[in-house]
């Protein structure tokens, strides 16, 4: 069965902080608590933009995301990762190194419908890469935050407020 990663980061998150108190905090029941924490229910959207407002926890934030749309970087804790912040940088450069490179060599000039198989296997594999790249960096961007104690979501704040002065959103 596969593991629950939302439950297991929101147990990591609440630390030795009873149930109760935890359920007080977010005025759910404790029972909700526990139905989120071994799997039974999934996290309510209010609820996880709530907790990662509180706790301002990386690993919560990029799990929640991926468990909600099924896509975008996912929490990486196999057996092989290494998640010191020096591995995940050299990491990361790897990886934006290897999308720039087949992005460089893929081109996206004529209208995608008229691709050959060849052209759309090598759009494909510059898709793989760039999300290979975005994945490194969203944990760069993670541990950095964890370990140096700089606000996760003050740092996508910002970045949202700089995206809209500079007129790529609407309020």
């Amino acid at each position: 069965m596969k593991k629950d990663k939302v439950s297991s980061a929101m147990k990591e998150m609440r630390g030795g902080l009873h149930q109760q108190k935890f359920a007080d905090e977010l005025n759910v029941s404790r029972e909700s608590i526990s139905k989120y924490e071994n799997g039974r229910s999934k996290v309510p959207a209010d609820i996880s933009r709530e907790l990662t407002k509180k706790y301002n926890q990386p690993q919560f934030a990029v799990t929640i995301a991926q468990q909600y749309t099924g896509t975008g970087p996912i929490w990486l804790d196999g057996p092989n990762v290494d998640l010191h912040r020096s591995s995940v940088k050299e990491k990361t450069l790897e990886e934006l190194e290897e999308a720039i490179h087949k992005l460089r060599s893929t081109s996206l000039a004529k209208p995608l419908v008229n691709l050959t198989p060849y052209e759309l296997q090598s759009v494909r594999d510059a898709l793989e890469e760039l999300v290979e790249a975005q994945t490194a960096m969203a944990h760069l961007v993670a541990v950095v935050c964890m370990e140096t104690g700089i606000s996760y979501t003050d740092v996508w704040a910002q970045h949202y407020r700089s995206l809209q002065s500079s007129g790529y959103v609407e309020v």
